[in-house]
């Protein structure tokens, strides 16, 4: 099972009182929040939960799979999440 937006907004509109609709938008200002923030190169921290971050990925060497010929990948972001020590516990069953 996957959870996806739409089940965020339900829960929090079930649990806290608002609509659907207002729910849904928490949910969407919040994703552009995190975002904004990683797109300015800023980590995005979650007590708890863990952090997001962006790093740099340099220039490689690779190869095209259909023609086994090599490219050079360039340089990219990429967005990682390290999770916390709290939700490793809980992930894990642990007390």
């Amino acid at each position: 099972m996957t959870l996806t937006k739409a089940d965020i907004a339900n829960v929090i509109s079930s649990q806290v009182g608002y609509t659907r609709k207002h729910s849904l938008r928490v949910v969407d200002s919040l994703f552009e929040l995190i975002k904004d923030s990683l797109e300015n190169g800023e980590d995005v921290l979650i007590s708890g939960f863990g952090k997001f971050s962006v790093k740099e990925k340099r220039e490689r060497r690779g190869r095209n799979p259909q023609t086994g010929e090599p490219i050079t990948l360039s340089s990219r972001k990429i967005v990682t999440f390290k999770y916390s020590g709290k939700l490793r516990h809980f992930v894990n069953g642990d007390s």
